[in-house]
């Protein structure tokens, strides 16, 4: 299976854990896709800024966790 999806034609990368039968998608990724955001670092950091409860609940939602890809998400 491929690691790379495409939603829309944009990039998204992915990782499948065959323990837990997951498919484990980059949250970056899927931010620049469904928001045209340039930067999504900078859009997830106001997102939290403006929402209290998501902001406290971000590393048990989306533990951060080097995901490499053969792209420049950048770029997409």
């Amino acid at each position: 299976m491929s690691n790379i999806k495409l939603f829309e034609s944009v990039k998204i990368r992915s990782v499948w854990n065959d323990k837990e039968q997951k498919w484990f998608f980059s949250i970056a990724d899927v931010i620049a896709a469904l928001t045209d955001t340039v930067n999504v670092n900078d859009y997830i950091k106001k997102m939290r800024k403006r929402d209290t409860e998501l902001n406290s609940n971000w590393e048990t939602f989306c533990p951060p966790l080097e995901m490499r890809g053969d792209f420049d998400v950048s770029a997409s």
